[in-house]
């Protein structure tokens, strides 16, 4: 029986004591079950009779009472407790709780998806770097973050987009553009130009795609330089989140914004909104109306917009396509966006505690890590992959909540010991692996499943956390905390680890294989497939040989 089925069964219960005229009560949509603190109390609990009871003009014991009894009845369930002022104590029989194996295999990796944030129609936009250089270690963490998170959000039945915002308009530009060109014709970096070799690589592939370009006259040249240098260098940031496992549905121009007169139209919506003002020849939103410290041009007084009236035109632009929800991933010096932001979209009419959620992450070091010989004063992504590896790093940056600094230690990671948590999981799935293909080796197949076999303590130990990983999934989806699947994996590839040295798959040598074993094999291959589809949540690979 898994939590859903005990979950179903509690649902029943109660709606038979309602028809029976045991209490009136509006019936929740699902009732919960959670895992016990203690084993001693049994292998699953829920409180609903304290949540219902007052509703129902009862005393929680008494309303606990009534569905004891029903509960007792039903297939599966061994055993029920009434605890302090009305929990429910659920303890099942080992054959019910042993068929999770089987369904688990049969799942594969449909396991642990649910429909929990169904109908959520989600924009989630991170990373975002501006295109005028390579990715860096501040960028790291929101790659890794934001790619699991919407894996989990998926997973967990939300329709997700992932969007690269493209800051590719502005000033900025230009003066990127100036670099390459500057480079180009061995002239020093501009005055708050872009240094590093990675400029000259720039240079040498626009040089590649326009062989006149350095007989054009600078005027000429600066627009050509700029798009394909700005082609060039997005090209190279979409190759380094590739290798770091990160895909997106969209890369979102800023540029095409204000090409499209998309601003413009933005500032006249927002004026229809009742939220505009003109002062000074400035026009101005009164963000302070919705929490804002102050209020915030959006077209400066010379006509210019300001980059705060591109944010409010994309804000309207993830809106008009039907986003309901817009989660925007920023850095840790972004804490002043959170309150604009969120005025933004009030001022478009919409709530902002329900259609926008802003998540700050906080920087990373990693000890020993070198600047980038290519950008020559930072740290770049790239190097880090071919260092750390891919695995590790975003392992590493998924198991912790994304508001606490991180210090990856480059020694600890590059060790095969259980002290390194990546190894220790992606070592539990290989190590099962192994232990399939050695139980295929000696004739152990599934062609037999027994649950009730199924009792030493390391197997209901084991059993207890496979059956919580559709739960880790919900709560990790709803609170956008992919560190729950990272620290679900270790408990679960450690319960791995104790049960793999009490039991055993294969048979020894001279002994019959049995339907013990073809039982185990079931639990083995279950564990398989639970850790495999919770290192893909993580975007971190899962060996089979290690």
């Amino acid at each position: 029986m898994t939590p859903e089925q005990l979950s179903d069964a509690i649902s029943h219960a109660l709606a038979e004591a309602v028809s029976a005229g045991e209490f009136t009560v509006d019936l929740p949509e699902t009732v919960r079950v959670d895992r016990p603190k203690s084993r001693d109390h049994g292998d699953w609990a829920t409180n609903v009779a304290l949540q219902l009871a007052k509703k129902a003009g009862m005393n929680p014991r008494e309303f606990a009472q009534a569905l004891q009894s029903r509960l007792l009845e039903v297939d599966g369930i061994a055993g029920v407790e009434i605890a302090g002022p009305g929990f429910l104590n659920i303890t099942l029989d080992a054959a019910s709780a042993g068929q999770l194996a089987q369904k688990i295999v049969e799942s594969g990796a449909e396991y642990g998806t649910n429909d929990s944030l169904a109908g959520h129609v989600v924009n989630l936009e991170f990373v975002s770097a501006n295109p005028t250089g390579p990715l860096h270690i501040g960028h790291t963490r929101w790659a890794a973050l934001g790619d699991s998170i919407g894996r989990i959000l998926r997973a967990a039945g939300a329709d997700i987009t992932r969007e690269y915002y493209i800051n590719d308009a502005g000033n900025q530009m230009n003066v990127f553009a100036q670099s390459v060109y500057n480079r180009l014709h061995g002239l020093p970096v501009p005055e708050g130009g872009y240094p590093g070799e990675y400029v000259r690589e720039l240079a040498d592939a626009v040089a590649a795609e326009r062989a006149d370009v350095r007989e054009l006259d600078e005027e000429t040249a600066l627009p050509v330089i700029r798009d394909l240098a700005y082609k060039a260098q997005l090209a190279d940031i979409k190759e380094t989140l590739s290798d770091f496992g990160v895909e997106f549905d969209v890369y979102f121009s800023e540029a095409e914004l204000h090409d499209s007169g998309a601003v413009g139209a933005a500032v006249e919506r927002l004026r229809e909104q009742g939220h505009v003002d003109d002062e000074g020849g400035a026009v101005w939103l009164r963000t302070t109306d919705f929490g804002d410290d102050k209020d915030r041009v959006m077209i400066r007084a010379n006509g210019e917009p300001t980059y705060f009236a591109a944010d409010a035109a994309y804000y309207l632009s993830k809106k008009d396509r039907g986003f309901a929800e817009k989660i925007y991933l920023l850095g840790a010096d972004h804490h002043g966006y959170v309150n604009r932001l969120k005025a933004i979209a009030a001022c478009a009419g919409d709530d902002p505690k329900k259609n926008i959620e802003i998540l700050i992450g906080q920087l990373i070091s990693v000890n020993g890590a070198k600047l980038s010989k290519r950008a020559g004063n930072i740290i770049e992504l790239r190097d880090l992959i071919d260092w750390l590896g891919a695995d590790a790093l975003r392992y590493s940056l998924a198991r912790f909540p994304a508001d606490s600094p991180i210090a990856i230690d480059p020694e600890l990671l590059q060790q095969k010991t259980n002290d390194n948590p990546v190894f220790y999981v992606q070592y539990a799935h290989a190590r099962s692996c192994a232990a399939a293909r050695n139980a295929a080796e000696k004739g152990v197949d599934r062609s037999g499943f027994d649950a009730s076999l199924l009792t030493h303590e390391t197997e209901n130990d084991l059993l207890a956390l496979l059956a919580q990983y559709p739960n880790q999934i919900a709560g990790a989806a709803e609170f956008r905390e992919p560190h729950r699947i990272a620290r679900y994996l270790e408990t679960l590839a450690g319960a791995y680890h104790r049960w793999y040295g009490a039991c055993r798959v294969a048979p020894l040598a001279g002994e019959d294989v049995t339907d013990t074993n073809r039982t185990r094999l079931w639990l083995n291959d279950a564990t398989t497939q639970v850790l495999a589809n919770g290192l893909e949540l993580l975007g971190v690979s899962a060996p089979e040989r290690m």
